[in-house]
């Protein structure tokens, strides 16, 4: 009996990734399961990027939409609800694609959590009062002197990890970087892919980072011309603070800060922009990391549909 297919379609935000799975659904049957972060709350829909039901094209999207931005979900409780959906799909014999930009969030589905010890009360005390006071960047100035591998590991955006990691530096006196290491040398021995016994095939999505960074301009245009500020208007309406983990994300704190009166509308967009840029290249950090193939999203179609079929095939 063959293994249970998972095919990972992942990649740099703004990379064809849902496109790519919606094509490959439609012409090999299967199901979508989400792994970007922000497609999981219900109330962002623009800049989020989230599918409409008619890009969707009848395909069934898994993980979007499921929560509401008061209550984050992180990739503990991701994982958690992601598991048995997966196996509940695989029981069904159909194909699952798990497709996102996410890679905490994928890696907590392939290799499980890393345990983490139980922080002291007054550490997450001083944290807190840190964080009140002098934002995420007194943390990031910590991390870069503490701990230089996790300071380059995480992008700025990543407020939760990077706090744990100086938040685990003064519990410990040890960078975190040091424990991530010794938990990666033994995850393929205790991955859920071997304890699945799933056959994945990884398909990566990138291209130049000029020709990508047009698409990126391209992207936040229309985000633009479809609402985005109108959105954020409308949630901070609804009572929302924008303090949100989620609305802290690329795109909703740049429309904040110019609602707010601290951008112009060219500024905000040129924000998005550099900022979306950055967190490309941040995920291209981390992907760099994961076995995969890497394809042109625009010019290795046919190639993709090639292997993906000799995939399919393979007993």
């Amino acid at each position: 009996m063959s293994s249970p297919k998972i095919c990972i379609i992942s990649g740099p935000t703004a990379s064809g990734k849902t496109g790519l799975a919606i094509e490959l659904v439609q012409k090999y049957g299967g199901e979508v399961i989400n792994f970007d972060s922000l497609l999981l709350y219900k109330e962002i829909n623009i800049g989020s990027a989230k599918p409409t039901i008619e890009e969707m094209q009848g395909v069934i999207h898994h993980m979007v939409g499921i929560n509401s931005i008061s209550k984050p979900l992180n990739a503990s409780d991701y994982m958690k609800r992601v598991i048995p959906l997966i196996k509940e799909i695989h029981a069904e014999n159909k194909l699952i694609f798990l497709v996102g930009g996410s890679g905490f969030y994928l890696q907590a589905v392939l290799y499980g959590m890393f345990d983490s010890q139980t922080t002291p009360q007054e550490i997450l005390d001083q944290s807190e009062k840190l964080y009140k006071d002098q934002g995420i960047e007194a943390f990031i100035q910590i991390l870069k002197e503490v701990d230089p591998i996790s300071y380059k590991h995480y992008h700025a955006n990543d407020h939760y990890r990077i706090r744990r990691a100086v938040e685990h530096f003064w519990h410990n006196q040890t960078p975190f970087s040091k424990v991530r290491e010794s938990m990666l040398e033994g995850r393929e021995d205790n991955s859920n892919i071997k304890k699945y016994n799933w056959d994945i095939f990884h398909i990566y999505l990138d291209l130049p980072k000029d020709e990508h960074f047009k698409i990126i301009q391209k992207r936040t245009k229309q985000m633009l011309n479809l609402g985005l500020i109108e959105e954020v208007k409308s949630l901070l309406n609804k009572g929302f603070t924008g303090e949100e983990k989620p609305l802290q994300s690329i795109g909703y704190k740049e429309c904040i800060a110019h609602l707010n009166g601290e951008l112009s509308l060219e500024e905000m967009e040129e924000r998005i922009n550099i900022s979306t840029r950055q967190l490309a290249k941040a995920q291209r950090t981390w992907f760099k990391k994961i076995k995969k193939k890497e394809f042109h999203p625009l010019k290795d179609k046919a190639r993709i549909d090639s292997e993906f079929k000799i995939f399919l095939n393979k007993e």
